[in-house]
């Protein structure tokens, strides 16, 4: 018992040597990891440059700019050519955005040291004109550049539209004439014209792989076949309906031109009434895709109802449908019948005539589709589940409106989800419509 309650006191600190035995711990551990040391090893300015260079990619560009005039060694960094490959300039206008611009001091400091080093740029504009026209500005003073990729971004209508045609066009070329090797360029809702697309096909005809170009009124048929004539390599292409034409896809179909990926259409109603649409020949439909078997063929359509009537009254190899308007029974049924290759269809709206047929003839001849979205439309819950079961797993994406769905004697709500949950192979409920 003796030596047990020696082991009890031997084990425990003696009043007199507690303070001693923690001032002994504070200064084991402080000759480890003491105040000096710790504040030495955390001597950011003695990172490698690959270090501090890979915190700054993480940065914002605030953020980055601060961090620059920390020490000299950050500032080299801050400079170090790898950060500047990839910029995007914003400017905003204080009366027409919320959001802050890229320093104006920052912009010329970057086309004084940095314009031969960027190589994937994008300009992000506001609604106002001074926005649109002082990015034309910054584009016309990079002539030392060498940029892959371009992006001209309105957050919101007109900008670039209300620039004049000469200022824009001249502010373009400086990049197509001294770049030489762009790879993709987004340039949609801009005064882009065919003289422009010829001065880029003449400088970058061997590297230019993505062209989205739609909204740009001044740019004609004639203009977009240049680009695909000389253009061998265009890979993928987005542009307005206006301008496909027959003698564009066979452009696309020929034996140089390699095999496309994309081509996205808008078809949108500018002067309701007053144009009609012209039709592209099925002849040329099957060239193209004989030529690029794999081919995303994306349509957007804006229109009214009076205005599909050159839509799909052949075979036509869309494969990804996109109605933002209301689009009646008979053009979905024309749909079914003819569109075999399509993956996604989603219908904004249709109005109060029950869609059950044209869902299951769909279902039954696009065996493709993967998936399907309804807004304001009707289906009845028999039809809705007998178009489900016919797809069954294949649909990977299913977004149905409550409010489609019309209960019939066969089925509930409540029981719906059950049934289709039991086709797709997953869990499923119909979206339900926000309440705020």
């Amino acid at each position: 018992m003796k030596r047990a309650g020696q082991k009890v006191v031997a084990g425990a600190e003696a009043p007199g040597t507690s303070q001693t035995s923690k001032k002994q711990k504070t200064s084991s551990y402080s000759s480890r990891f003491g105040e000096s040391d710790l504040c030495t090893s955390m001597d950011w300015s003695r990172l490698p440059h690959h270090v501090i260079l890979r915190v700054f990619q993480f940065l914002t560009l605030v953020d980055r700019a601060r961090a620059s005039s920390v020490c000299r060694r950050w500032n080299e960094v801050f400079h170090i050519p790898d950060l500047w490959r990839r910029f995007e300039f914003e400017l905003n206008q204080p009366a027409t955005s919320y959001l802050k611009s890229t320093h104006p001091d920052l912009i010329q400091q970057i086309i004084k040291r940095h314009a031969d080093h960027l190589q994937y740029v994008s300009f992000k504009v506001d609604s106002s004109t001074e926005s649109a026209e002082a990015a034309c500005d910054i584009l016309s003073q990079l002539v030392n550049c060498s940029i892959k990729t371009l992006g001209l971004i309105s957050t919101a209508k007109p900008s670039f539209m209300n620039v004049s045609k000469a200022h824009f066009a001249s502010a373009l070329t400086v990049v197509f004439v001294n770049s030489k090797s762009l790879s993709s360029i987004k340039v949609e809702d801009t005064p882009l014209d065919d003289p422009s697309l010829k001065v880029l096909v003449a400088n970058n005809s061997d590297t230019l792989k993505l062209l989205k170009m739609s909204s740009c009124p001044h740019v004609s048929p004639a203009g977009i076949l240049c680009v695909a004539d000389q253009c061998h390599g265009l890979k993928e292409l987005a542009l307005n309906y206006y301008i496909l034409s027959d003698e564009l896809l066979l452009a696309l179909s020929s034996e140089k031109h390699v095999d496309l990926e994309h081509l996205r259409i808008d078809v949108v109603s500018e002067n309701p009434g007053q144009v009609q649409f012209h039709t592209i020949k099925k002849q040329s439909w099957d060239a193209l895709v004989k030529h690029s078997p794999k081919v995303n063929i994306v349509m957007y359509f804006f229109l009214y109802e009076d205005e599909f009537d050159a839509f799909f009254r052949e075979e036509t190899p869309v494969t990804h449908l996109y109605f933002g308007r209301a689009v009646s029974k008979a053009m979905l049924g024309r749909i079914g019948m003819n569109c075999p290759r399509l993956i996604e269809l989603v219908v904004c709206a249709n109005g109060l005539q029950p869609l059950d047929d044209e869902l299951i003839q769909i279902a039954e001849r696009c065996k493709n589709l993967t998936a399907m979205g309804l807004g304001e439309c009707e289906v009845t819950c028999k039809g809705f589940i007998e178009f489900v079961k016919m797809c069954g797993g294949r649909l990977t994406q299913l977004s149905i409106m409550e409010e489609v769905l019309i209960p019939d004697s066969d089925y509930s709500l409540d029981r719906l989800h059950l049934e289709v949950s039991k086709h797709l192979g997953r869990l499923w409920f119909p979206d339900m419509m926000p309440t705020w």
